[in-house]
């Protein structure tokens, strides 16, 4: 690193504070931010970088005690020549830099920020040049129009035809943002600098402009009218060519994997314009000419693009809904990224399906096995063809690829209807809860609120019985904690009869899990079952075998069963709650493990409030007494604590 030049920068001079006039407070003010100012000077002159990178980060109060004047003749000009400094100094400076506005006279004055500005954004480190772009952008929104057109223009063209590539990278980034606000004629300039940089030797600088090609194409479009978009218009004539040719093959993969981006902003271009007016034919055409390059994606060389296709299609379907001859050619290109060779690229398409399936556009039939056309002119919705390859999906040999489909393949329920998902939707479903792989079944069944909402679960209790018991036995312990917080959602959707009979034991079976987070969750799960079925319920199908866990051998299932009462008993109608809960937490008072005697102690805090003051006198009050006098020191602890808190309230009920 180049020794950094001695700040030009007369220091603040103490005899200029004003401690005669005005406020005191506001004396002490000005007085701690000028010593602040002043340290950051010092710091700015000195050796060590992370003094430098702190004062970097106050340039504000520098600038506020300076003064608008001496911040523009002498603060902006020394951060100038400082930007040979260290990465982390640099990445301050241009993120400081953009905030000083206000700090150096305001609108009309804000165009003297831009030569440090200029200078960040040629750098080479990628995050100096990203701060000082977004820096540049704030001061670009508030300068005046002649000064945006002057001194701002005048920066852009100069960055887009520097020789280090780095300024050029930056420059095709911020013409697209200034377009809009350029004369006629730097639009004209911008657009032909714009496309030297798409066709730039280098190739990081080609990526970037591509990066932006999409967002060139709708700023064009919104700023110079529809009138663009005819034979002779600048975007067929040049944008265009440049998508082709930063869409074929002889381009790197970076370049090319912003293919699929351009092509959904172009669409979304064209649908708009549509949707005001039916296409023109030299809009037809250029539909006809947009949709090749990206079906062309679906057959690259490079997994890495296809898989950008894959998980963006959704957004190029959405884009070009409005648009029938598009989506009979892009509907085609998704189901043969759903049979890619790579199963991360299938599994990317697959996680699009409920997405594209939401497209309303009709398209022409085919059939699942052979990919047949059916009769000419015979057109389905995308989700009646989709659906049809679903099948096809539950036998894919990744199990990533059929969990993906176990995540979104119950969305398609309500845009196909009852009857459509009965006839194709259920069989598939019933095959992914037989799946092997423990991951897919838990997908599927997390995800069967849309299809119960449109069918019912009766089609698939039978089958999802023997899912949910698997995956409650499942080896890995996260697997059966996923499916404990999924519980009660399949009792609301099981109904009380059928989980009654079939899923209650194994709900408190899990107390006795080995794992603590296990045991936790199933405490909470019968809390949040008895909430959803009621204390009646709850009385007649937990409380037993709860009942008899207070007697494990094991002090860690006793502990669960004193949590569980705790729990249950907060949604309990408050009689009930007395008779049945309280009486078990009670009797665990006297237990031989003192951690089981302070977590009475605990509970009975939380359940006196819901049992009343006549429970807390006659029961509650004298249990804690007793454990107020434990010889554990935690059980007095929390014994005293409970005390207090009971006492409390109910103390302030009577006043």
């Amino acid at each position: 690193m180049q020794e950094v030049e001695p700040m030009e920068i007369t220091p603040i001079d103490d005899s200029t504070k004003n401690v005669q006039g005005g406020p005191v407070d506001q004396t002490m003010t000005a007085s701690s931010d000028e010593d602040e100012a002043r340290q950051a000077i010092d710091m700015l002159r000195g050796d060590d970088v992370s003094g430098r990178v702190a004062a970097a980060n106050k340039l504000e109060t520098v600038a506020a005690a300076l003064g608008e004047q001496r911040t523009r003749d002498e603060l902006v000009p020394f951060l100038t020549d400082g930007v040979d400094d260290e990465d982390e100094v640099l990445m301050a400076i241009a993120s400081s830099l953009g905030k000083l506005v206000d700090h150096v006279g305001g609108p009309d004055h804000a165009s003297s920020l831009l030569p440090p500005l200029e200078l960040l954004l040629t750098v080479e480190e990628n995050t100096v040049r990203e701060a000082a772009a977004e820096s540049a952008q704030k001061v670009a929104d508030i300068l005046p129009q002649e000064a945006f057109q002057g001194a701002y223009a005048e920066m852009i063209a100069r960055l887009a035809t520097k020789e280090w590539f780095t300024a050029r990278i930056s420059a095709a980034g911020l013409i697209a943002f200034s377009y809009e606000r350029f004369t006629a004629d730097q639009r004209k300039e911008s657009i032909t600098n714009f496309a030297a940089l798409c066709i730039d030797d280098t190739p990081m600088v080609r990526r970037v402009a591509s990066q932006f090609l999409g967002e060139m194409f709708e700023i064009v479009v919104k700023v110079d009218g529809r009138d663009t978009l005819a034979e002779d218009g600048v975007l067929t004539t040049e944008l265009v060519p440049l998508y082709e040719k930063l869409a074929s093959n002889d381009q790197p993969d970076s370049v090319r994997l912003q293919t699929t981006e351009n092509c959904a902003l172009f669409g979304k271009v064209l649908t708009a314009l549509a949707k005001e007016s039916p296409l023109s034919d030299s809009e037809v055409s250029l539909v006809k000419r947009l949709v090749p390059l990206i079906v062309a994606t679906i057959d690259d060389r490079s997994w890495r693009v296809r898989w950008t296709a894959a998980s963006k299609f959704a957004n190029v379907i959405a884009a070009f809904s409005a648009l029938p001859e598009a989506i009979d050619s892009l509907v085609p290109a998704y189901e043969k990224l759903l049979q890619d060779p790579e199963a991360e690229v299938r599994t990317a398409a697959t996680f699009n399906l409920a997405e594209v399936a939401e497209c309303e556009a009709m398209v022409q039939a085919s059939t699942a096995a052979s990919g047949e056309e059916l009769t000419e002119g015979e057109r389905i919705t995308v989700a009646e063809r989709l659906v049809k390859r679903i099948t096809t999906l539950t036998e894919d040999d990744s199990e990533h690829v059929r969990a993906a489909l176990a995540m979104v393949a119950t969305q398609l329920a309500p845009i196909l209807g009852k009857d459509a998902t009965i006839s194709f939707l259920v069989p598939p479903v019933l095959l992914l809860l037989r799946d092997a792989a423990s991951e897919v079944r838990l997908n599927l069944i997390s995800s069967l609120a849309a299809l119960n909402e449109v069918i019912g679960v009766d089609l698939l209790s039978q089958s999802l019985l023997p899912a949910i018991l698997d995956l409650a036995q499942d080896g890995k312990w996260r697997i059966r904690l996923a499916i404990i917080e999924h519980v009660p959602m399949l009792a609301k959707q099981l109904g009380k009869e059928f989980f009654s009979e079939k899923l209650s034991s194994l709900c408190v079976g899990w107390l006795g899990d080995d794992i603590s987070s296990i045991r936790s969750a199933a405490a909470q799960s019968l809390k949040e079952l008895t909430a959803l079925f009621g204390s009646d319920w709850a009385v007649e199908y937990l409380l037993p075998s709860i009942s008899d866990i207070r007697f494990h051998q094991s002090y860690l299932r006793r502990l669960t069963a004193v949590q569980a009462c705790t729990l249950m008993s907060t949604v309990m109608e408050p009689e009930i709650a007395m008779l049945e809960l309280l009486p078990l937490v009670l009797e665990m008072a006297t237990d031989t493990v003192p951690n089981i005697r302070f977590n009475v102690a605990k509970g009975l805090e939380k359940m006196g409030p819901v049992c009343g003051r006549s429970a807390y006198e006659a029961q509650i009050r004298p249990v804690l007494s007793i454990l107020v006098e434990d010889e554990d020191r935690d059980v007095q602890f929390f014994a005293l604590t409970a005390s207090k808190s009971l006492d409390t309230e109910f103390g302030a009920a009577n006043k």
